[in-house]
């Protein structure tokens, strides 16, 4: 690892290059923090013409090494374990191809980096609609599940509850050593979003008494596309995190699940329904999230 590199910024893609072009281009435009720093761009199995997309220099910050790596392995943990291996930065700072960092977002990073010397560093995310109006079933309530996050002022985290998310996080690299890598069974791998690799990172930083600090300024704004603008989307995603848990909690135990489950499926189905007859659809989807999940859990602690 080259000391004298303080940052690796670390942008892991998969067939966007519809969306991928804002991203570059408005990493080009940030604010540069006063140490060396690089990019490490992982091409994870694109087959979209990103390859192409990315031979383009244009966008490149003045002075600023970047790589292109391979990883043909789909899947982002599997993408990111990749950036691990190859960086040459001191602190790992993650990005989706689908964002837009504040300008001064490194430099904020920077700032806490040397100054607190923190294992790990996580910042807010803010959401925009690119294509229309936000939807009226879309409450507050659900912001999360499209990655928006905020802890409020700087300040050290250490309830596992307040995670960072997998859009705006900082890792020092060298703690990796200590935790392990990203867990290649969580996390999106091409169109299956299962997520939850980087709330099981964070929860194995905390839980071996490492020192996650908080950055308000280090903010970044996730681009939300129409597609992801329906119910089925907050579904699915609930459905598939319900299976990846089941099939956790069961390991090698009995693939009966066990009677608890069933009473909470008919207690969130009773739930749901009582709340979309009488408050409508608009109102219900989160309710209607818990149904889906607990289907999945059910299924996976079966046969996942």
């Amino acid at each position: 690892m080259d000391e004298a590199t303080l940052i690796t910024v670390a942008l892991c893609t998969h067939n966007h290059a519809d969306r991928l072009p804002k991203t570059l281009a408005d990493l080009g435009k940030m604010a540069p923090p006063s140490r060396p720093w690089e990019i490490v761009i992982v091409d994870n199995g694109c087959t979209d013409g990103t390859q192409e997309l990315l031979a383009d220099t244009a966008w490149r910050p003045a002075n600023v090494p970047v790589r292109i790596v391979p990883e043909e392995s789909l899947g982002l943990s599997n993408a990111r374990n990749r950036a691990l291996k190859v960086a040459r930065g001191n602190y790992l700072v993650f990005i989706d191809d689908d964002e837009t960092p504040d300008p001064r977002w490194l430099v904020a990073y920077e700032r806490d980096m040397l100054f607190y010397k923190p294992d790990a560093l996580g910042g807010p995310i803010e959401v925009i609609f690119e294509h229309g109006e936000r939807p009226t079933w879309l409450k507050d309530e659900l912001l999360g599940f499209l990655g928006h996050l905020d802890h409020g002022e700087g300040r050290w985290l250490t309830d596992p509850a307040t995670t960072f998310y997998g859009g705006n996080f900082a890792v020092r690299k060298d703690i990796f050593s200590q935790v392990g890598e990203f867990d290649s069974g969580l996390g999106r791998k091409g169109r299956i979003n299962t997520g939850g690799e980087d709330t099981e990172f964070y929860r194995r930083l905390i839980d071996n008494d490492h020192s996650v600090r908080w950055v308000p300024e280090a903010t970044i704004y996730h681009r939300i596309r129409a597609d992801k603008l329906r119910r089925s989307y907050f579904l699915e995603l609930h459905y598939r995190q319900g299976v990846a848990e089941g099939s956790g909690k069961r390991g090698n135990g009995s693939r009966l699940p066990p009677k608890y489950l069933f009473g909470q499926l008919a207690r969130a189905l009773k739930s749901a329904l009582q709340h979309r007859f009488t408050q409508g659809k608009d109102s219900s989807l989160r309710l209607e999230m818990n149904v889906v999940y607990f289907v999945g859990h059910i299924q996976g602690w079966m046969v996942g």
